[in-house]
């Protein structure tokens, strides 16, 4: 009889924070990510992107990065610097201590980018880890891209025959120089309407008006985290959410049940509500649906994550109306906090929180970019 090694270690960049106005909800994600991780099948390597940017090495404290109302999480400045490899030819990272001290990484295995929001979410990063030749987890370049722009995303899934909520794109020199324009295309779609950055995520920026005035007050607040901004009109039916996983050796999407999230009166579904446990919102899951809705809204959910191109994980949020669902928006980057829906949804369908992320890492691992 002979020993059997143990299998070594796969070694995980985990990227966070970033120069996004949703830093914070990244950094959580990442405390959610980095306390559920296996440390017996991976080396963890913590790399916290400050608001200015910087890439860090921070400490692999999962308690360090949890969510608080009283205290939003931030990835802080500890004058470390993370280089990332030379060239393709090479997976070594180092790291620049405060003093100047040059000292290795080792051979990084897969990057675990948990960024939401532009410079991170959006397919720069993913372009950048393509250009150094690192495996990473989740959507490529265009798919990254093409999930972060809502107008782009609504335009691929309509072409794809898939229902959005009729909207309308606005820049902010339309706003500037023909606001009366925009104003009677946005009576047309009715009141109330929704207003989005264009390139936002975690409801940041986001408000609903019921009048003219009030759009005025919801655009100035959109257009400061965006110069896109979305028009929608209001959807009336109820919001339920599904999570997608790529398919194994090239098979279809995996998708799981489904999710609800149910108001208690007329707010919509904020910041506060997401993150901070904020009043008016309960999460179902999963959600009380016939079963051929549910295989409906499955079946509609992997469409829409091969139509913008998808890889490795998303979040498909729909309206599920008396006509049937309509879709909001995909998120390919879904939060991880222990309240997001993403992996309430995979733990309804028979998937632990630990075994998604060793999926999430196979997945990263085995995709052609």
């Amino acid at each position: 009889m002979t020993d059997t090694a143990p299998a070594a270690r796969l070694k995980v960049v985990v990227l966070f924070g970033g120069r996004s106005s949703e830093h914070s909800i990244s950094c959580a994600t990442a405390g959610g990510v980095l306390a559920a991780l296996d440390r017996s099948k991976y080396d963890v390597v913590p790399v916290g992107i400050t608001k200015e940017g910087a890439y860090t090495l921070q400490p692999d404290d999962a308690e360090h990065f949890a969510l608080d109302a009283t205290k939003l999480p931030v990835v802080d400045d500890n004058g470390t610097r993370v280089r990332w490899p030379d060239s393709a030819a090479t997976r070594e990272m180092t790291v620049v201590s405060a003093s100047g001290e040059v000292s290795s990484l080792g051979d990084i295995d897969v990057v675990f980018p948990i960024l939401h929001g532009p410079f991170g979410e959006d397919g720069s990063v993913q372009g950048m880890l393509e250009l150094v030749g690192l495996p990473y987890v989740g959507a490529g370049i265009l798919g990254s891209a093409v999930g972060m722009d809502k107008h782009f995303s609504k335009s691929v899934l309509q072409q794809a025959g898939i229902a959005v909520a009729p909207w309308l794109t606005v820049r902010a020199h339309e706003w500037r120089d023909h606001r009366a324009v925009v104003e009677e295309r946005a009576e047309e779609l009715g009141w109330p309407v929704f207003v989005k950055p264009a390139r936002a995520g975690s409801s940041v920026g986001v408000s609903k008006a019921t009048s003219l005035a009030s759009l005025a007050e919801a655009m100035e607040v959109a257009l400061a985290e965006d110069n896109k901004v979305l028009i929608e009109a209001a959807i009336v039916g109820r919001e339920v959410e599904i999570a997608v996983l790529g398919g194994v050796d090239g098979g279809a999407p995996r998708v799981s049940v489904a999710g609800e999230i149910v108001l208690s009166d007329d707010r919509f579904y904020d910041f506060e509500s997401k993150y901070l446990g904020g009043p008016g919102a309960e999460l179902l899951c999963p959600a009380p649906l016939t079963d051929a809705e549910l295989a409906a809204f499955q079946d509609l959910a992997a469409r829409a994550f091969e139509a913008i191109g998808g890889a490795g994980l998303a979040r498909v949020d729909v309206f599920l109306t008396d006509d049937g669902f309509v879709v909001n928006e995909l998120n390919t980057m879904p939060g991880f906090t222990p309240i997001s829906m993403f992996p309430a949804c995979w733990l309804a369908s028979g998937l632990s929180y630990p075994a998604l992320l060793d999926e999430l890492i196979a997945l990263g691992l085995a995709e052609q970019r």
